[in-house]
């Protein structure tokens, strides 16, 4: 097993990894809409998923992964109503369309509004 870490997304905010890679698979935590080179959470939902997909992007950059080789995502949402412009920004990062659960939840860390967590292939050594 090996830890994931990459200074380019948000610190952890609890004893937790980024993620980890094992057995051709790279678990990745939830990410929330924290700005890494601030430590902040700010803005409309609009605002935390570009965020959110952007972190998920230096994540998966980090392992010289892309969109493309994520196979599974699970996303929270506090609101119902953030469903739709949710889906509209999450469609332009993840085009390839990854199997995918999505959830409402009571609340989510930090106040955030939203959180993505994603499963992805690792690259052959």
């Amino acid at each position: 097993m090996e830890i994931i870490y990459t200074k380019d997304a948000p610190e952890p905010v609890g004893p937790y990894s980024q993620g980890i890679k094992e057995n051709g698979f790279i678990f990745f935590s939830g990410q929330i809409a924290i700005n890494p080179e601030t430590g902040k959470l700010e803005g409309s939902l609009e605002e935390q998923t570009e965020m959110i997909c952007k972190n998920i992007g230096a994540l998966l950059k980090s392992e010289n992964l892309g969109f493309g080789d994520v196979l599974k995502t699970t996303c929270f949402l506090t609101e119902p109503e953030h469903f739709s412009p949710f889906n509209e920004i999450y469609a332009e990062y993840f085009i390839s369309e990854p199997a995918r659960s999505c959830v409402f939840v009571k609340s989510l860390p930090k106040s955030a509004l939203v959180e993505i967590e994603i499963t992805a292939r690792a690259k052959q050594q």
